[in-house]
């Protein structure tokens, strides 16, 4: 591994460094949110100064190709200048409102007008509050108390999904977390992504008792890990018989693989369906949204409570009617597809080149390397993976300014502004790392 401070290749960090130490005195092991403090790959985490178009900027000067993107949002690159403007313009009327504003429809129009499935939605302020409402909904709605999630499945921090977690929890290594207690899980049921044999078991082991099925569609807290064909066919098969819902968490995939998200792929119709920030342009949003008749159980046209005072914020409304505007131009998703085959073809070769066994696995503009010998299909697969190599690879790919995610159990993001000559970059650097 390369040092933490100053890289192999002469990159500096040492500003990172001292702020971090200083971040330890201040913030729970220096950071506000676990995956970020690098655990993962060993070292100390990279301060960011700025960004824009397909560039991070750190605050020691250095320049790095960013595939993270805050975590997938950033679709269009930093610093959109439709976006920004949108946000700016958003800014000189009003930070905060108590009260309901035209974006909120107008948002929740473009929305609806993506995803079909969406007949209603209630916007939020995280994948976390979008997730824990909509189970509250399937609960409210059934009333029923059980639920049935996926090991490596992570959808939020909320107490009752905290079990056989991926995401930062799969980073660190925790199974659960302290803190949550077990009448906090107990109705909280857990099955290997993939195997919907083990979903129809569950639904006989407690009949008329589970209330819905939330689900990854594409498992991109574990890495990547696409669905089996017929996974989640059979899921809507079990749910529809059982009188279950059928709750797909698309905070990532959503307007990210297809504007009508992993859904509009697939040709599946969930009950409830979760966004995440790319509907707010990377602001702080999220939503959750479905039939009709199942929405009208939230308040105040229903007895489901569910509030916030920051929920339809304007800025983040702002930012996110600029942003699907963006992603409905024709050909965005082509081009989106092609980036990601050209990244994908260029690895591939590296790999075979450097006589390395490796899995690349791709859907559209999302991707992961796991250095592992076979596929990845689960969560127990993915853990499998060499983690220690991946921590090599992460730190001399940052040495050649390519910012990865500093955990082998995240997913890999295109958006965009990478042109051409960028992804011939990062396929070069791979090609460099892997030979070395």
């Amino acid at each position: 591994m390369l040092d933490q401070n100053t890289t192999g290749s002469g990159l500096s960090l040492s500003r990172s460094h001292k702020l971090f130490e200083e971040a330890q005195n201040l913030l729970p092991g220096g950071v506000n949110s676990p995956v970020r403090a690098f655990k993962g790959v060993g070292g100390n985490p990279v301060f960011i100064d700025h960004a824009q178009g397909a560039y991070l900027y750190d605050v020691d000067g250095n320049r790095y190709l960013d595939y993270v993107q805050s975590w997938g949002p950033m679709i269009l690159g930093h610093g959109y200048t439709s976006v920004v403007a949108a946000a700016t313009s958003g800014s000189r009327s009003c930070f905060s409102l108590d009260s309901p504003t035209q974006a909120e429809t107008e948002l929740g129009k473009l929305v609806m007008a993506c995803v079909p499935s969406v007949e209603m939605i209630r916007f939020v302020n995280s994948g976390t509050e979008a997730t824990m409402s909509a189970l509250r909904v399937a609960r409210a709605y059934t009333g029923r108390k059980k639920i049935v999630k996926f090991s490596g499945g992570y959808h939020g921090h909320a107490d009752m999904l905290l079990v056989q977690a991926g995401s930062g929890v799969a980073t660190m290594g925790l199974p659960d977390s302290l803190g949550v207690p077990a009448e906090a899980t107990v109705h909280t049921l857990t099955a290997e992504y993939n195997e919907s044999v083990a979903v129809a078991d569950l639904f006989r082991m407690y009949p008329g008792e589970i209330a819905a099925v939330i689900v990854e569609p594409i498992a991109a807290n574990m890495g990547l890990v696409p669905p089996a064909a017929g996974f989640l066919e059979t899921l809507r098969e079990v749910t529809q018989r059982e009188g279950a819902l059928l709750i797909f968490d698309e905070v990532m995939t959503g307007f990210r693989v297809a504007l009508g998200g992993m859904q509009e792929r697939v040709g599946i119709t969930p009950d409830l369906t979760c966004f995440g920030k790319i509907i707010g342009g990377g602001l702080p949003v999220g939503a959750y949204g479905g039939r009709r008749d199942i929405m009208q159980v939230v308040a105040p046209i229903g007895p489901m409570y569910q509030a916030g005072t920051l929920s339809g914020n304007p800025l983040a409304m702002a930012a996110g009617i600029a942003t699907l505007q963006e992603l409905r131009k024709p050909g965005q998703y082509a081009e989106l597809e092609r980036k990601g085959l050209f990244l994908e073809e260029g690895i591939r070769k590296a790999l075979h080149d450097a006589g390395i066994t490796a899995q690349l696995q791709r859907i559209g503009s999302m991707f992961c390397l796991y250095f592992a010998e076979a596929p990845v299909t689960n969560y127990t697969e993915a853990k499998r993976a060499d983690t220690s190599r991946f921590a090599r690879y992460f730190w001399d790919m940052l040495a050649r300014h390519i910012y990865l995610p500093p955990s082998q159990f995240e997913a890999c993001f295109i958006s965009l502004a990478l042109d051409d000559g960028m992804l011939g970059e990062t396929v070069k650097a791979v090609a460099d790392v892997l030979r070395g």
